[in-house]
């Protein structure tokens, strides 16, 4: 009996995994339209005047997602690009991230066996069902660019079908364009917002056709973003600018290391002063430390009634760590012998005993912050039976699960509102700051509470990006030719921490996100060995802008530049002689050479040694290439002049947020490069605000150049992989300026 139904459970997984992955056009979840609106299926949502609203379930946190996604669908729609703006989406499974994960197994870009399709087949399929609705990973537009052009192309049609049966016409006779259907013979025609009713009542077409790229007339120009007025004139919402009638605001103070508890506190003194409502101690939830809050009629009184609470903290698993003891723990694992091996290919062992020469390296990378410019906050009120939660965040389900299990409400009785962003870079794919603001708030019942963190608290209270050492060893036969690769990380490893605290699952097996940017990379390597050593340490880590490209990309362009250089080859020539088969990859690089000038001479300038560095890089799907001026002065101070990028990221939707994606990711990477460094004593970060947690000025921005290559592939990431390759070619760029090699980061001459 147990293995008849064991056999016939089989069967029907077999069967389940062969159908296609579920139709993501309608969710169970009817959409939040307001009145006189018609939604035609989960993403569009049409009016009687026409306005089309684009029910949008990704987060916008200036990366301009919004305005491409909306593209997509007005592309398929025909809509008037003048009439349409965004809607918020609910929480449902067909607004499942799909791409993220699977983008996140194992594999090399170059496979293209049966295994990794099968595996990314099975991986959709999955997280279609079970997955999360989260905005990372540089993954909108890819993970969207189906979904949203189906949804467009399906209410044309229907806008169609009933203009037909109004007019008793073939559908085939009629054309859609900027928002009107015609006939052409009768030369009748109705505007969207005409038909609106009678096309949303018919049946939703679940497979239109779609356009070819050399129909299209909205994707791929420079269209100006949907929010840019908001954002000018002060009128868009963010998180942090949330007000609702007779809130109150409360203010954290958070144990001074990570998850540290309170132990005790005396909060007479504080209970005392104008304004103060409430103090309370808050326990450590998904990965956060404990707290003491003070709920008050203003965030200042809340915050300044903190320095009269006396409390007596329990220290967390981190107290009495150091930078130094965990470097010291980072390099004993690079030396011992347990690590995964996530790219083999030939015998290395043979061929570095074979080889005439070796050169070897040892690199490290820091901790590193978010530190977004809004800090995290989060408003939350809790009534008997439900909850609304207004949270800035990149997994509104995650959020409401979060406010679910600390409430003790079904979750289906939690809403999420998601307002904009003041920055995300990961930082807001965890809910801890959710999680403490519904217990808050679940202490004032039927009052709206606002948490807001300080900058102090947001710095010592991140998911770090994990530090990580890398020793490389290269063999180089006796005409100065590569002929063996070889390199061991040490690092935390972020998805089995993030999948506890947030999921509560122990999740088994390599994480792809410690050695992404080392084994995934192309370069034609007759023989390497490229694996990863995960450390186990109590700094809470999550996911940074680009991730493991981040500091990997450091490691591996830098490395590449040294074995040239010990070659006696050109950097970008040696570059190019490994990319033989990925002739993408070598356009890339040669058209940023040719920007950048590469071969002439820079001549030195007031005093200042000049030079230029290369780096190329591949993340998320996209292939980007940049070259680095740097100027160094008699102190060291490190100046960037200039910077040149290319990017290959398919289709470009939407070119003007291609080109502000790249000057985003190339600040943002420049500030680490140059500044970012988190370090802890007695397992206390010593960081707290950007006095000592530094990011550019405007002043010290360089200008950018970017050239984006022209495809008919289709999109893939943009708002992380131009920031991987910044680092490398910067500290290439030093070496070609002062003959010094930096080998850890932040880089420092001085």
């Amino acid at each position: 009996m147990v293995l008849g139904s064991l056999a016939a459970v089989s069967g029907l997984a077999v069967g389940w995994s062969l159908l296609p992955v579920r139709q993501r056009l309608t969710g169970h979840t009817p959409p939040p339209v307001a009145s006189g609106q018609m939604p035609f299926n989960g993403w569009v949502a049409i009016d009687g005047q026409g306005m089309v609203t684009v029910l949008m379930p990704k987060s916008e946190m200036g990366q301009g997602t919004h305005t491409g996604l909306a593209m997509l669908l007005a592309e398929e729609l025909d809509a008037d690009w003048a009439s349409v703006r965004i809607g918020e989406a609910p929480v449902d499974p067909i607004y499942n991230n799909l791409a993220t994960v699977v983008d996140g197994l194992p594999f090399h870009p170059d496979d293209t066996g049966l295994l990794k399709q099968f595996a990314g087949w099975m991986t959709a399929k999955v997280m279609r069902e079970v997955g999360v609705m989260m905005t990372g990973g540089s993954s909108s537009l890819k993970d969207l660019w189906l979904p949203m052009r189906r949804a467009g192309a399906s209410a044309r049609a229907m806008l169609v079908g009933a203009a037909a049966q109004q007019w008793g016409v073939s559908p085939e006779q009629i054309t859609v364009a900027s928002g009107r259907v015609s006939h052409a013979s009768s030369g009748r025609s109705l505007g969207f917002g005409e038909l609106a009713q009678a096309a949303g009542r018919l049946p939703v077409v679940q497979d239109p056709p779609l356009k070819p790229a050399s129909a299209f007339k909205l994707i791929g120009t420079p269209q100006l973003r949907l929010d840019s007025v908001a954002k000018s004139n002060g009128l868009a919402g963010f998180g942090i600018d949330m007000q609702r009638p007779g809130m109150r605001v409360a203010a954290v103070r958070m144990a001074p290391d990570s998850g540290g508890q309170v132990a005790s506190m005396d909060a007479a003194a504080a209970q005392k002063l104008p304004g103060i409502r409430a103090v309370l101690t808050v326990p450590a939830s998904h990965g956060g430390s404990g707290a003491v809050a003070v709920i008050a009629d203003t965030w200042w009184q809340a915050h300044r009634a903190l320095d009269q609470v006396q409390i007596r903290w329990q220290p967390g698993p981190a107290a009495g760590l150091s930078s130094g003891s965990i470097t010291t723990q980072l390099q004993a694992a690079l030396a011992s012998g347990k690590a995964h091996a996530f790219r083999t290919v030939g015998d290395v062992e043979s061929a570095m005993q074979q080889a005439a020469r070796r050169v070897q390296a040892e690199y490290r990378a820091p901790y590193l912050a978010h530190a977004p410019m809004e800090p995290m906050n989060c408003t939350v009120q809790v009534d008997a039976d439900q909850a609304t939660v207004w949270a800035p965040t990149q997994v509104p389900d995650l959020a409401r699960a979060a406010v679910a299990q600390i409430t003790g409400l079904d979750a289906k009785r939690v809403t999420v509102h998601v307002p904009f962003l003041g920055g995300g870079f990961g930082r807001r794919l965890d809910v801890d700051f959710i999680a403490q603001a519904s217990f808050i708030a679940n202490a004032v019942r039927g009052v709206p509470v606002k948490t807001i963190w300080s900058r102090e608290d947001d710095m010592a209270n991140d998911f770090y990006r994990p530090a990580c050492v890398a020793r490389f060893e290269a063999g180089l036969d006796a005409r100065n030719q590569p002929v063996a690769w070889q390199l061991r990380t040490a690092g935390q490893a972020i998805i089995p921490a993030y999948a506890k605290r947030v999921l509560g699952l122990s999740v088994p097996g390599p994480d792809k996100t410690t050695s992404e940017g080392a084994f995934d990379q192309p370069y034609e390597f007759a023989a390497c060995r490229i694996e990863h050593a995960a450390v186990e340490l109590p700094v809470p880590i999550g996911f940074w802008r680009s991730v493991g490209h981040s500091h990997q990309a450091f490691f591996k362009e830098c490395f590449v530049d040294e074995v040239a250089s010990a070659a006696g080859q050109d950097p970008v020539a040696f570059r190019a002689a490994m990319l033989a088969r990925h002739p993408r990859h070598l356009k890339v690089l040669q058209r940023a050479a040719a920007l950048g000038q590469w071969g002439s001479r820079l001549e030195p300038r007031d005093g200042m040694r000049r030079g230029r560095g290369v780096a190329l890089h591949q993340s998320f799907g996209s292939i980007v290439a940049q070259v680095v001026e740097v100027s160094v002065d008699a102190s060291g101070a490190l100046q960037v002049d200039r910077i040149v990028c290319v990017i290959d990221c398919g289709q470009a939707v939407n070119p003007n947020l291609i080109a502000q994606q790249v000057d985003s990711a190339i600040v943002y990477g420049l500030s680490a490069a140059l500044h970012g460094d988190i370090t802890l004593a007695d397992g206390r970060v010593q960081q707290s605000n950007f006095h000592d947690y530094r990011v550019l000025k405007m002043a010290e921005c360089p200008p950018v150049q970017t050239e984006i290559i022209a495809s008919s592939e289709p999109p893939e990431g943009v708002g992380e992989p131009p920031l991987p390759p910044v680092a490398p070619a910067l500290a290439n760029a030093v070496f070609a300026a002062t003959g010094t090699r930096l080998r850890s980061l932040p880089l420092r001459l001085s």
